[in-house]
């Protein structure tokens, strides 16, 4: 195998792909990445055998072959290279010489046919929805999904598609994210899959630019497609708890704030807290939001900011890392605070069809 490519363009493929290689894995072909030289293309593939991940780029290929190479090495390398121009040609033994410039290296590589194939996909149902708005989705609710092994259907996000909409929902147990986009979809293709934390994130980091991306549903997998990229991703098995349970059917006041200055002032009086259950107690009055903290090792603050609001008097407690999260993630100028009372859930909506559902923190 033999071809030359800029070092942009490679640097960009490997972004894309090498972020789901282990660094422990007990099979060292799943640290490599599987570079495939033919028909004027660049193919790496990657894998952690619950995901994979394929890109293309463009490459003047003077001998086709195929090698695998370890992904961050092989990064590493390519991210210092002095010159543009790589030329990259790879031996019968999977040693692969590069060079740039000045620069000369020769790095051992795996062969292509101990790399575990790219998953045949039997395809069931296939949405569309728009790049940005799909990555915009994945932002405003990833952050909410559980860690906890233990509950494994909790560690991904839900995409329910029903009633021409895709809603989209994370929870641990002690806050929820949700938000509904509209899409066209046939009536015979309502599905719910639970899509792994893993995936993702994958999808986050390399959802870019204009276009649509493409999600197809099977009974066990799931494949997006957008640009020159495919995902490939085993689906989290199990029944998602019903969501739709915790979310208050009302609430009995509703507090309009400025996003950022709510998130600037959550940060300033958490800095008086080193603890994971440290909690915020919130007092809201008339026109009035009051941000407190304390803790006996540290010290004390408060913060005041100004509402809109006009009834009664609560305080209630929350973490304050749970009422920043969505805060961080959300774009309106205002957000909308629903309470009843010290003891129920607060909810947090925006303008748009997004909303946070974040349980209290019993205080004295």
């Amino acid at each position: 195998m033999k071809f030359s490519i800029e070092k942009d363009q490679i640097l960009e493929a490997l972004q894309k792909v090498q972020s789901i290689v282990g660094q422990r894995t007990t099979l060292p072909i799943l640290s490599n990445v599987l570079l495939e030289a033919g028909n004027g293309k660049l193919t790496l593939t990657t894998t952690d055998m619950e995901v994979s991940v394929r890109t293309s780029i463009e490459a003047d290929i003077d001998e086709e072959g195929s090698t695998t190479l370890p992904a961050r090495r092989f990064f590493s390398i390519c991210r210092d290279l002095p010159s543009h121009q790589v030329d990259i040609g790879v031996s019968n033994e999977d040693v692969a010489t590069i060079i740039s410039g000045s620069y000369n290296c020769k790095l051992e590589g795996l062969s292509k046919n101990d790399f575990p194939p790219m998953p045949t996909f039997e395809e069931s149902y296939s949405y569309t929805l728009k790049r940005d708005a799909f990555k915009d989705i994945l932002q405003k609710t990833s952050y909410a999904a559980s860690t906890d092994e233990s509950r494994a259907i909790l560690n991904g996000s839900l995409m329910a598609f029903r009633d021409n909409k895709l809603t989209t929902v994370c929870t641990d147990g002690r806050r929820l994210a949700l938000v509904e986009q509209e899409i066209d979809m046939p009536e015979e293709a309502e599905v719910d899959i639970v899509v792994p934390t893993k995936t993702v994130s994958e999808l986050i980091k390399t959802l870019e630019g204009e276009g649509e991306a493409t999600i197809k549903t099977s009974a066990t997998q799931v494949a997006f497609e957008f640009g020159n990229i495919f995902i490939i991703s085993k689906l989290i098995d199990g029944t998602y708890p019903n969501y739709r349970q915790v979310i208050p059917s009302q609430c009995e006041e509703r507090i309009a704030i400025d996003r950022e200055m709510l998130a600037s002032a959550v940060r300033r009086v958490s800095l008086m807290l080193d603890d994971q259950a440290a909690s915020v107690k919130v007092k809201i009055t008339e026109n009035r939001l009051e941000l407190i903290t304390s803790s006996p090792e540290i010290g004390e603050s408060n913060e005041s900011v100004p509402v809109k609001y006009s009834g009664k008097d609560i305080t209630i407690a929350f973490n304050p890392g749970f009422l920043l999260a969505p805060l961080k993630h959300l774009d309106s100028d205002e957000v909308f605070l629903e309470l009843s009372d010290e003891l129920s859930p607060g909810v947090i909506k925006t303008n748009v069809p997004f909303l946070y559902v974040i349980m209290p923190i019993r205080v004295n």
